[in-house]
């Protein structure tokens, strides 16, 4: 499939309210679709504010944090709002538990509301204010890449960013675009010693669009909760590392219309695939 297709991204604020975050994030995704959007994105953990701020080295069950079964309520009202509206969704990520843990999950569904697959988040953060191995297992089911009529889509989500083997093996599944569903901000009363924060999240992820020769969207929550800013900054980029859109700091939608035959064109005209070496790899995928 090659192309022009419109991305939205849904870019929320959330409240204390699990059914209030999931009705907001509905209406949007129709305001993506009145935008032209063939394919709308919700941030990590949108259902709830973000509760990894908040260490929990027993992993008990806190109030108001939304733990789901898979099928479930949040994933019924996905499926439905993509049917009702003729748009791919990428469900951003919920908490799910089942047999063997729980997980950070992102729900992908075509225009006729059926499930593509699911993804669970790989790579878990541990760190001041971004405690989620306190809450979630990596995931077991490895890397998920979507034939739709829309192009193949990618997903991983936020901690996995900083991974340049995420992006690279979506890559060689043949994604032509992968989205980023992500909870990251700068927390109050840390320095940001290393530089830029915002701007080292932006173009990691430029890299790996670069590197690999297709679009990139992330999309961020917004808005403040305790100790954490949410700094939005959602964007688009194309297969060469260009910021086609991006948001500012508030709640809202934005699209872009991007062209898979660009991606294409990069990867043929650079040939980054056809000159690997991965006999020369070995290293990366040596244990710590």
């Amino acid at each position: 499939m090659q192309g022009t297709v419109t991305i939205g991204l849904a870019q929320l604020e959330m409240c204390s309210e699990p059914s209030k975050n999931l009705d907001r994030a509905v209406k949007m995704i129709g305001e993506a679709k009145q935008l032209g959007a063939d394919i709308v994105c919700l941030p990590e953990l949108f259902t709830s504010t973000y509760f990894a701020q908040y260490p929990n080295p027993n992993g008990v069950k806190k109030e108001g944090v939304p733990i789901e079964r898979i099928p479930g309520n949040t994933e019924h009202r996905l499926s439905e709002c993509a049917r009702m509206n003729r748009v791919i969704v990428v469900g951003g990520s919920i908490y799910e538990r089942d047999g063997t843990g729980c997980f950070n999950t992102c729900l992908t569904f075509d225009q006729e509301g059926r499930t593509l697959g699911k993804y669970r988040k790989v790579h878990i953060p541990q760190d001041d204010n971004f405690y989620e191995q306190h809450y979630f297992t990596p995931g077991d089911l490895g890397f998920k890449v979507y034939e739709t009529n829309k192009g193949r889509i990618g997903t991983l989500i936020c901690y996995d960013q900083w991974f340049p083997e995420a992006a690279r093996v979506n890559a060689l599944m043949g994604a032509e675009m992968v989205f980023y569903p992500t909870a990251i901000g700068s927390v109050r009363g840390v320095s940001q010693v290393e530089g830029d924060w915002q701007q080292a999240w932006e173009n990691v992820m430029r890299g790996h669009a670069i590197a690999n020769g297709m679009v990139v969207a992330a999309v961020n929550r917004a808005g403040n909760e305790d100790q954490m800013d949410f700094w939005g900054g959602s964007f688009v980029i194309d297969a060469f590392g260009k910021t086609l859109v991006r948001a500012g700091t508030k709640e809202q939608v934005i699209t872009a219309v991007i062209d898979l035959d660009h991606g294409k064109n990069v990867r043929e005209g650079w040939r980054f695939f056809h000159n690997r070496r991965p006999d020369q790899y070995g290293k990366i995928a040596e244990g710590r």
